[in-house]
C-alpha cells in the first residue's frame, strides 16, 4: 500500500492542478498518435492524478460532515426550552 502525500507535499498538487492536468492528459489520449510507451505513461499518471483528486474530494467531504455535525450539535432540540 502506497503513502499519501501530505497536504503541502510537492508530490501532491491542488485539486485543481490535478483535475486540470488530468483533463489534458485525457485530450492527449483521445487525440491519438503516440506510442504504446507513451500511453502507458500518461495512463499511469492520470491514475495517479485521479487518485490525488479523490483523496482531496474525500477530505473535503470530510470537512462538511464536520462543519455541518457542528452545527447540529449547536442547535437546541426542536421544543427544548430556551
Amino acid at each position: 500500500m502506497r503513502a499519501k502525500p501530505a497536504a503541502g507535499d510537492p508530490a501532491r498538487p491542488p485539486y485543481e492542478q490535478a483535475r486540470d492536468e488530468l483533463t489534458e492528459l485525457v485530450k492527449r489520449l483521445e487525440a491519438g498518435g503516440l506510442t504504446l510507451e507513451q500511453s502507458l505513461q500518461l495512463w499511469e499518471r492520470g491514475e495517479q492524478l485521479a487518485a490525488i483528486c479523490e483523496e482531496w474530494l474525500e477530505g473535503a467531504r470530510a470537512r462538511l460532515a464536520t462543519a455541518l455535525a457542528s452545527q447540529q450539535e449547536a442547535r437546541p432540540a426542536p421544543g427544548a426550552p430556551f
